[in-house]
This record gives C-alpha cells, sequence and structure tokens, in this order.
C-alpha cells in the first residue's frame, strides 16, 4: 500500500512538472532562489527544536535534580552539548531543505500560481520598499525583544537580571535562627548563569564557601 502511494505521489509529481512550461519553471525557480533564506530559517528553526526543548527540561532540572555543588558543571556540558548538536544538525537541515523546495515548495507555486502571478510575486519580493522593510527585520525583533524584556507576564516592570538573581532560593527565605545564621556564614548563596541557545539564560544556584 504504502510502495502504491508513493508511486502515485512520484507520478503526480512527474506530470506537474511535465506540465510546467519552461518559462514558468524559470519564474518559480527565480522564486525560490529568492525565498532561500527563508527556507533556511525554517529548517534551521525545525533542527533547533528538541534541543530548545531539552534546554528548558534542563533549567528544570538543575534546580530540582542536580546538585548544587555540581550545577556548574552540569550545566556548562549540557551547554557544550547543545552547541554541538546545533553545530552538527542545522547546516545539514538547511541544504536539505533547500534541495528539496523544488519538490515541495516549487511544486505548489507552479500548481497555484499562474506565470503573471508569480511575476507578480517577484516584482513585489525584489520592490525597494520589501528589501527595506526586510533589511530592518533584525532591528525590529530585536526591539521587541526589549519592550518584551522590560515588563514580567502580567505587565510588571523588571529589573535588569529578572529571571535570574532575582529569583529567592527555596528555603532561605522562611529560615531563621541560630543554625540558620551560622549556615550563612559558612556557605554563600550565588545565582550562576549559563547562556542557552536563544541567548535566554540557564539560571541555577550554587553554594560556595566563604
Amino acid at each position: 500500500m504504502k510502495k502504491t502511494l508513493l508511486a502515485l505521489l512520484l507520478l503526480s509529481s512527474a506530470t506537474t512538472f511535465a506540465q510546467t512550461s519552461p518559462s514558468k519553471q524559470a519564474l518559480v525557480d527565480k522564486l525560490l532562489e529568492l525565498q532561500r533564506p527563508g527556507i533556511e530559517q525554517s529548517a534551521q528553526a525545525l533542527a533547533l527544536r528538541p534541543a530548545l526543548q531539552m534546554e528548558q527540561l534542563v533549567k528544570v532540572a538543575l534546580q530540582t535534580r542536580v546538585p548544587p555543588d555540581k550545577r556548574d558543571a552540569v550545566a556548562k556540558a549540557v551547554e557544550a552539548d547543545l552547541k554541538k548538536y546545533a553545530d552538527e544538525v542545522v547546516p545539514l537541515m538547511r541544504q536539505r531543505a533547500v534541495k528539496l523546495a523544488p519538490a515541495t515548495v516549487g511544486l505548489l507555486l507552479a500548481e497555484k500560481f499562474s506565470e503573471d502571478e508569480l511575476r507578480q510575486l517577484i516584482a513585489i519580493i525584489e520592490s525597494p520598499v520589501n528589501r527595506k522593510f526586510h533589511q530592518l527585520g533584525g532591528e525590529l525583533q530585536k526591539s521587541g525583544r526589549q519592550a518584551g524584556a522590560g515588563h514580567g507576564p502580567h505587565g510588571r516592570p523588571q529589573g535588569q537580571g529578572a529571571g535570574c538573581g532575582r529569583r529567592p532560593t527555596p528555603g532561605l527565605a522562611q529560615a531563621s535562627g541560630p543554625a540558620f545564621s551560622q549556615a550563612r556564614k559558612r556557605r554563600r548563596v550565588r545565582t550562576k548563569t549559563v547562556v542557552g541557545l536563544t541567548g535566554s539564560p540557564m539560571c541555577y544556584t550554587k553554594l560556595t564557601s566563604v
């Protein structure tokens, strides 16, 4: 059954390509080249998704399952593993996405758009106004992140470093008495930060001797 479906899919793709005139195929190829950065970016996001999910789990595990004296080493090891994964997988995913684009995105463009519509799309993408807008993409994203970083989830302003050093260590705020005072003299609570794949901090508490 699977082989039959695959054969039908390949036959359908071949038929569509056969029906596409050389002039239309040239327009599709040009449009794909113009959209290549977006195709590569989508592939990169897909490749990084598992690593980003793992990064979130690590943030929780560092606080709940890793002994304080081992958190620094574990965080650095995880950071190195995630970076190695990204360095190896992302380029492969980007190359594969570009290679498959003619048989996926290109096929859809050839099927859904006429030659005149493809020319209009190319004109829009190549227009100076559109190019200027996309050149501001990084600055617009940076401005959005800065605006969002200044407020918490309920609109409350946050100070610099919020989410790491401003979070109380569980148990310390409620502890008191002579025993706790002596413990504070022997140990110091510090918040360490390791930057993850997205640039967000992986924060964890570390106890150090005074």
